[in-house]
């Protein structure tokens, strides 16, 4: 899972920084509103932690911003407000959840979890899609019953393509995603993994569900029919 957290207490940040990593998430950081809105705007992330008092772009005008271009993912509201009215306002803008600094780390853990199965996908930790399927446990792919035995990043790309299906993903989404922004990997990485996944669904004949998108990205759309009739 992957999660950002915007909060520019540098301690405070740091300290998250590492009870998250120690727990095995996926850890990027901003310290400032602007730089916080550009990396959530990507829509790559599991779960959000926003500190609502941020320079230049407050949490409430992200969490807004974020509903507003119809970004549904879970936010988590650092606040050392205990205000009712804070409190209000934030869940009315589209915030899921809130807590009041100081917070202990199993608190803090507990909520993340709890946005996270609020998902609905990983009660079972199995994702599908038509006849494609990932199992969150085994990080592995199937058709049916078939494992397609992926590489770590072929499983990840897959797993994104399916919480992302029928919508188009760019490149350096998809990069920032699976390699991260710190990555030395060019962006024509993804064309290759993309390739590579491709060969694995052809030997089941659904390499056509990975779709290109000329110029643009990538998409995970199969016939209408393939998919209703798997999903039923």
């Amino acid at each position: 899972m992957k999660i950002l957290v915007v909060e520019d207490e540098q301690a405070l940040l740091d300290g998250i920084e590492k009870i998250l990593t120690e727990e095995n998430y996926h850890v990027d950081t901003a310290v400032t509103g602007y730089d916080g809105l550009e990396l959530a705007i990507q829509n790559i992330y599991d779960v959000l932690l926003l500190d609502i008092m941020l320079p230049e772009v407050d949490g409430f005008a992200i969490v807004k911003t974020l509903r507003e271009k119809g970004i549904r993912t879970p936010i988590l509201l650092l606040t050392a407000k205990d205000s009712v009215e804070d409190r209000v306002k934030g869940l009315d803008l589209g915030a899921d959840d809130y807590l009041i600094k100081p917070f202990a780390a199993p608190e803090l853990l507990a909520r993340i979890r709890v946005l996270l199965r609020g998902k609905g996908e990983q009660v079972e930790s199995i994702l599908a899609y038509g006849p494609i399927r990932v199992n969150e446990n085994e990080h592995d792919g199937y058709i049916g019953e078939q494992k397609l035995n992926l590489t770590v990043k072929e499983y990840l790309l897959l797993e994104f393509f399916i919480r992302n299906k029928e919508q188009i993903l760019v490149k350096e989404q998809i990069f920032n995603r699976i390699w991260g922004f710190s990555s030395e990997a060019g962006l024509n990485i993804v064309d290759v993994y993309v390739h590579h996944l491709r060969k694995k669904l052809a030997a089941y004949h659904l390499d056509h569900y990975l779709k290109t998108v000329r110029g643009i990205g990538f998409m995970l759309k199969g016939d209408e029919e393939d998919v209703s009739t798997n999903e039923n």
